[in-house]
């Protein structure tokens, strides 16, 4: 597992539960192999058993969530991961996950709430902030959203469309023409393509 060898890993896993088939863990890590391998419908039922053989823990019922978001059965990973935070809150990657779920179901308030636990924590996590500031967006707080743009390009400055999410933010919801047309600028170079549209149309000398 540790070397990324998830079909080599699914034999000794395989060995295990010849032996025990209710071994909680290795129905677990089998769960996890097949998912890292792309059979991702195939681990839904591994985890279900390992759930089954043991409930107290968070990580099969994390692994579901993650399955589940996968393939975009949102609401049912919002479930699993609900259960994971409760049985273990310390893992920000349940909160990372979950916030993200909520984000793409446009949750914008329950995924901010989640995404400012992981940067409390984790203050030099770009990602997280990254999608803090998706999750103010979509609330349309144009004011917080700024700030959580510029904390994740100070933290990850390739990130292009935090570039461009800056630019059109600061030129739609407070005016800044010329820093909001550096920021374009900034996405453009990067790769964002998108931001040529918002070039040409406001920031080009008429």
């Amino acid at each position: 597992m540790d070397t990324q060898d998830w079909k080599e890993a699914e034999t000794y896993f395989d060995q295990v539960l010849a032996k025990n088939p209710t071994q909680a863990e290795a129905l677990n890590a089998k769960g996890v192999a097949l998912f890292q391998q792309g059979s991702v419908q195939e681990a839904i039922p591994i985890f279900d058993a390992a759930i089954q053989a043991d409930s107290t823990v968070y990580k099969p019922w994390f692994n579901r969530g993650n399955a589940k978001m996968k393939l975009e059965r949102y609401k049912e990973a919002l479930a699993d991961f609900n259960l994971a935070a409760a049985l273990d809150p310390s893992q920000l990657d349940i909160f990372f996950n979950r916030g993200t779920t909520l984000l793409t179901m446009e949750a914008y308030e329950d995924a901010m709430l989640d995404f400012q636990t992981v940067v409390k924590a984790d203050p030099e996590n770009a990602e997280a902030h990254f999608r803090l500031a998706k999750a103010n967006l979509g609330m349309d707080d144009p004011i917080h959203g700024l700030e959580s743009l510029a904390q994740t390009v100070n933290l990850d400055p390739k990130n292009a469309e935090a570039y461009y999410l800056l630019g059109v933010t600061r030129m739609s919801a407070l005016g800044q023409k010329n820093e909001g047309c550096a920021d374009l600028q900034m996405a453009l170079s990067l790769g964002y393509t998108q931001a040529a549209t918002w070039i040409n149309d406001f920031c080009q000398s008429k």
